[in-house]
């Protein structure tokens, strides 16, 4: 997965598009802990000045409010205040709180990172399944939402890269595969 997170979320703004509309002045407070998600092989680390490492590569960063970067320092996306998710040109990336998200377009959520810092999947049917867990999280809700919009966006690469493989069915970048 080297640089695979950053340069899908680079792909992104490679059309051209601007930056969110709020991406200079920041969105949602969010407070950077040392944490880190482990899935089977995969390991995201959150450091506190916002880089975010993907087996030990930094993928892309973070910062206090809210604006997630390449690891350049490209915009590629902010945290809005109201919990929306805008990438290049404000296109929706999804909606995150500080214990679940959702896909664009979407009322439920599809992850959660609960209370002791596990990653919850749900299937299309409401299914859930373990996907891993978060240690250092729970420090506040803006730690806590700091975990769940990494494992958002991270989430993401991770289940478009499962469904080019032909693993499972999932979600692109802000796109519905089927």
């Amino acid at each position: 997965m080297k640089r695979a997170l950053s340069a899908s979320l680079l792909a992104l703004s490679a059309c051209v598009a601007p930056p969110p509309a709020h991406y200079a002045q920041g969105g949602a407070p969010l407070d950077l802990p040392r944490a880190r998600w482990v899935r089977g092989d995969l390991t995201v680390d959150l450091l506190p000045d916002g880089r975010v490492l993907v087996n030990g590569e930094h993928e892309l960063g973070l910062d206090r409010a809210g604006r997630v970067f390449t690891p350049e320092g490209d915009p590629l996306a902010v945290l809005e205040l109201d919990g929306r998710v805008l990438g290049p040109g404000d296109q929706p990336l999804g909606h995150v709180g500080v214990v679940h998200a959702t896909l664009p377009d979407r009322d439920v959520a599809w992850l959660s990172v609960t209370d002791d810092g596990e990653v919850l999947r749900y299937g299309e049917g409401g299914e859930r399944r373990s996907w891993g867990a978060w240690m250092g999280c729970d420090a506040t809700p803006r730690s806590r939402q700091a975990c769940t919009l990494v494992t958002h966006l991270v989430g993401l690469r991770v289940v478009a890269r499962e469904a080019q493989a032909g693993v499972s069915v999932g979600v692109g970048f802000g796109v519905r595969v089927r």
